[in-house]
């Protein structure tokens, strides 16, 4: 083995390696601090890039999440309404056997169908949602991964006739309402029918974000008792190398023996 002094190989040697060390303990004591297995793409590109892709799926998820909110409190709003006015239609039909009654009044009676068509022409006409008619309204389109659309107000179908005849009743109670009773009722299943769509989309939706969001924890995530354990042994790794370091950079003065 010569003996040299202008380069001293095996210091550069054990400064390489310590140098190794020291870059192993840093990124190791930044998974600690940032929580992060990657905190650059050069950490993990591939992963970088799947895990980005994960992120933003997951945010459309949200947006959709919040779509179907939208869309039952628009189902919701409309099932109650449609359930007051059914009932107020069921009220009127009551009238009508009651207008059977010789004893009864029938200008008492028919003024009672009058206030309760005004209150069904109400519900229908205000019912309304960030100023939109939930009832009247054709078409309401919420986007959430498939094409999920409202059809409340088409349901109904027409009833401004229904309710004019109704207001216009004075002594005559035999009004046919079966029709627009039974459009409430259709209208009323759409909308269970419609729930239950809502509901299906949403658990899939949160299924499929909570799996997204394990894969980007197994991605971005860092494994702290590990890293702990990567630090602890870089701290050692580094003050042996350190040592050895020190050592090897004055081995070259063995040679003054040789000029003694």
């Amino acid at each position: 083995m010569p003996f040299q002094i202008n380069t001293n190989l095996d210091a550069l040697s054990a400064y390489n390696a310590l140098a190794k060390v020291n870059a192993q303990t840093t990124k190791a004591q930044l998974r600690l601090a940032t929580m992060k297995r990657i905190n650059s793409v050069a950490d993990d590109t591939s992963g970088f890039r799947v895990g980005k892709e994960l992120e933003a799926e997951n945010l459309r998820y949200q947006a959709q999440l919040g779509n179907i909110a939208s869309a039952k409190n628009w189902l919701s709003t409309g099932e109650s309404a449609l359930m007051q006015v059914l009932d107020k239609l069921n009220q009127i039909e009551a009238k009508q056997q009651d207008a059977l009654d010789p004893l009864k009044n029938q200008a008492a009676l028919a003024n009672d169908v009058v206030v309760l068509a005004d209150e069904i022409n109400n519900i229908l006409s205000n019912t309304t949602i960030n100023g939109v008619n939930v009832l009247a309204s054709a078409n309401q389109n919420f986007g959430a991964g498939t094409t999920l659309t409202v059809n409340i107000g088409a349901q109904i179908g027409s009833y401004s006739s229904v309710i004019t005849n109704l207001q216009n009743t004075s002594s005559n109670l035999t009004v046919n309402i079966n029709t627009f009773r039974d459009n409430i009722k259709t209208a009323l299943g759409y909308i269970g029918n419609r729930m239950q769509t809502f509901e299906s989309r949403e658990e899939f939706i949160t299924a499929a974000r909570t799996n997204n969001t394990a894969t980007i924890s197994r991605f971005f995530d860092a494994d702290m008792a590990m890293e702990q354990l990567n630090v602890t042994k870089g701290q050692i790794g580094g003050q042996i190398g350190t040592a050895m370091l020190a050592q090897l950079n004055v081995a070259p003065q063995s040679l003054l023996a040789l000029f003694r």
